[in-house]
């Protein structure tokens, strides 16, 4: 018996045969069947297999069905999962000073945050990795605004209102108290059954967000405020990613990273589309001014700089990240100079 094992494996070998490479990523998220993230994650896993000539295959659990953020990450850590998209407001579990890109009303527009991403990116990347975590692409989910049962323009309506808050966030919770707002610490699937009820009256969400859960509905009224940007990042298990061969991964990391890029600008466009389409519906977009938004804004580094900085995240990463907001205002001023010389 012995004889003829060792004559099969001798034989394998003079073939030059080797077990067939095969491998399965299972990704979850809390993105919904259909919305641009879930699509995009199709097409990832589309472009995979045939750049693996169908060794690799990418499993989506779409919908939260695998759990909330804070849920899969869990599963990945312990291998029931090995891939998901992960909001800054997970991300800062494995890397706190993320955060220092979405403290409130700190980056203002899209060229601000690409600036802030471009530079930071490798840096957070390194960092990620180093806790077992491989980023296949940045993207975003778009621009936190505030959507609320009754109008909201000025901080003061905001304290009239039962806020929605993600339950396990206890630091940003505690902000909306210090500034005076009622925070509901809940779970993200508990969001549409409590506006339902009447547990809440109101949340914060990017608009692409608002419409593809159809919270809106519940909730007509949006302050036309950016509060925070969302970041995000597609992220799989590094111990998952090393058994792929090592030649074909820079392969796929390339084919996430354009899917990623052109999701990136498909939300800034779809952004406007959904709140046109929710317009349509019934929402109401309230205008805020100048003056108001420095309220806000005043309020919220009155408040929130000792709640966030060093408590959150290292006071060298925000003093990084203002650096490279002043960098790039101060050119993107210059550029606006030059093109108005005659």
């Amino acid at each position: 018996m012995k004889t003829a094992i060792v004559w099969v494996f001798f034989n394998v070998l003079a073939l030059g045969v080797a077990p067939a490479f095969s491998q399965v990523i299972k990704l979850g998220t809390v993105a919904p069947e259909g919305s641009p993230w879930h699509e995009a994650m199709l097409e990832v896993a589309q472009k995979w297999k045939e750049l693996s000539n169908g060794k690799v295959t990418v499993r989506i659990y779409a919908g939260a069905v695998a759990g909330d953020e804070k849920d899969m990450l869990r599963k990945i850590r312990i291998g029931q999962l090995h891939a998901t998209a992960l909001t800054s407001g997970t991300l800062i579990d494995i890397v706190p000073d993320i955060e220092a890109i979405s403290f409130p009303m700190l980056i203002r527009t899209d060229g601000e945050f690409d600036y802030v991403i471009e530079k930071m990116g490798p840096e957070f990347e390194a960092r990620l990795a180093k806790k077992g975590f491989k980023v296949l692409t940045w993207s975003t989910a778009g621009w936190v605004h505030f959507f609320t049962k009754e109008p909201v323009i000025r901080p003061y309506d905001m304290k009239r209102r039962k806020f929605f808050f993600w339950g396990w966030d206890t630091a940003y919770v505690e902000l909306m108290k210090t500034l005076g707002f009622n925070p509901v610490p809940l779970a993200i699937t508990d969001l549409l059954p409590s506006l339902q009820t009447g547990m809440v009256d109101s949340f914060p969400a990017p608009p692409a967000a608002a419409l593809s859960f159809q919270w809106f509905a519940l909730a007509p009224h949006m302050t036309d405020l950016r509060w925070q940007p969302v970041p995000g990042t597609t992220v799989v298990s590094m111990r998952q990613w090393n058994r792929i061969p090592g030649d074909l991964r820079p392969l796929l990391e390339n084919a996430a990273r354009e899917v990623g890029t052109r999701l990136q600008k498909q939300i800034r466009k779809l952004e406007q589309d959904a709140i046109a389409a929710m317009k349509s519906h019934g929402l109401t977009v309230h205008p805020v001014s100048p003056e108001v938004e420095e309220e806000w804004r005043t309020l919220v580094w009155e408040k929130g700089y000792p709640v966030f900085v060093e408590p959150r995240f290292s006071e060298k990463m925000f003093d990084t990240v203002r650096g490279l907001l002043d960098e790039y205002r101060q050119s993107s001023k210059i550029k606006d100079q030059r093109s108005k010389r005659p």
